[in-house]
C-alpha cells in the first residue's frame, strides 16, 4: 500500500471518533514518531511502498486511538512550553492552558526566586518554571509515586534540579519551608461534570488527579490558602489553574482567608482559568 493510500485510510478509519483535522494531526504526529517525517517530507514520498512491519506498526496506533487511547500515551512524551515530557497513566497530560499559568509566572517573579509547585503530576509547571526563571530553587509536590518518578525522570532529561516531595497537601499542617512562589493546579473537575469530559481523557487519565467531590470542589485551594498564609515569604505570591465554572467562588475564598489582591484571569479560549493572588 502506497502512503498516499494509507494515509487516506488511517483518517477515514478514526473519522466515527474524531473530526477529520484530528484525525489527520494524529496521521502526522504518528508520522514523525514512527517515520522521522515531517508533513513536506510525506509530500514528497506519497508513492511509497509501505512495508508489512511499517504497517503493523501504523494499524497497532490505529487501533489504540480507535479505544480512544490519547495519542500521548500512546508514545509516552508530549510537549510543553517547548520541553519535552513523558506521560503516563500516572500524569495527566499538560494542557496549553497550563502553560498560560506558566508563562504568567515566568513573565512577573524575579531570578533567583524560592518556588513550589504542589500536586506536580509530570513536573511540567514546576520543570518548566526552573529551566525559565534563573538560579530558581524549585520543589515539587505529589501523593503519587508513579508521578513523582515520571517528574524525576523529566527533571534529568530536562537538565534542571528539582525537590521532589512525596505528600498528600491534605494532610499538611504546614508547607516544609517558605517560599516566594506556590503554585497549584489542582484536581478541579466536579463529578457532575463528568459528562463534559471527552472519554479519552475519563478512561485513561488518573482521576485521582482530575476529580472533586461535588459537595466539597475547592477543598485544595482552600487548604492551599491556608498553607500559603504561613508559607509565603513577604510579597510572595499564590497561584492556581482553576475550574472555569468556579472562578468568582474561588476568587471569594481566597478574599475570605485574607488574600487582598486576587487576579482572576481568562485562558486563550475564553474561559476564567488562572488565579494570582497576594496577602
Amino acid at each position: 500500500m502506497t502512503f498516499k493510500d494509507y494515509r487516506s485510510h488511517f483518517i477515514q478509519t478514526l473519522m466515527p471518533l474524531y473530526d477529520e483535522g484530528e484525525a489527520e494531526r494524529f496521521f502526522y504526529i504518528t508520522l514523525q514518531e514512527l517515520k522521522g517525517w515531517r508533513r513536506v517530507d510525506f509530500a514528497l514520498n506519497t508513492g511509497y511502498l509501505l512495508a508489512d512491519t511499517e504497517l503493523s506498526k501504523w494499524n497497532e496506533v490505529c487501533a489504540q486511538l480507535q479505544q480512544q487511547k490519547p495519542i500521548q500515551y500512546i508514545f509516552g512524551h508530549t510537549w510543553f512550553y517547548g520541553l519535552q515530557f513523558k506521560v503516563n497513566e500516572h500524569t495527566l497530560i499538560p494542557r496549553p492552558e497550563t502553560e498560560e499559568l506558566a508563562d504568567w509566572i515566568i513573565v512577573e517573579n524575579a531570578a533567583g526566586s524560592s518556588i513550589v509547585d504542589i500536586g506536580t503530576g509530570s513536573g511540567c509547571i514546576a520543570i518548566t518554571l526552573a529551566k525559565n526563571i534563573e538560579g530558581s530553587e524549585v520543589s515539587a509536590m505529589d501523593i503519587s509515586t508513579g508521578a513523582i518518578e515520571v517528574a524525576t525522570a523529566n527533571a534529568a532529561a530536562n537538565g534542571v534540579s528539582i525537590q521532589f516531595i512525596l505528600q498528600d497537601v491534605l494532610a499538611l499542617s504546614e508547607l516544609p519551608r517558605k517560599y516566594d512562589v506556590i503554585v497549584s493546579n489542582p484536581p478541579y473537575v466536579r463529578n457532575l461534570e463528568k459528562e463534559e469530559i471527552k472519554p479519552n481523557v475519563l478512561e485513561f487519565e488518573p482521576h485521582t488527579a482530575l476529580f472533586v467531590e461535588d459537595t466539597d470542589p475547592l477543598i485544595f485551594y482552600r487548604k492551599i490558602a491556608q498553607l500559603a498564609k504561613e508559607g509565603l515569604n513577604p510579597g510572595g505570591k499564590l497561584y492556581f489553574e482553576i475550574n472555569q465554572y468556579l472562578g468568582p467562588e474561588t476568587v471569594e475564598l481566597l478574599k475570605s482567608l485574607g488574600f487582598v489582591t486576587v487576579e482572576l484571569r481568562k485562558d486563550m479560549f475564553g474561559n476564567d482559568r488562572m488565579i494570582k493572588a497576594v496577602l
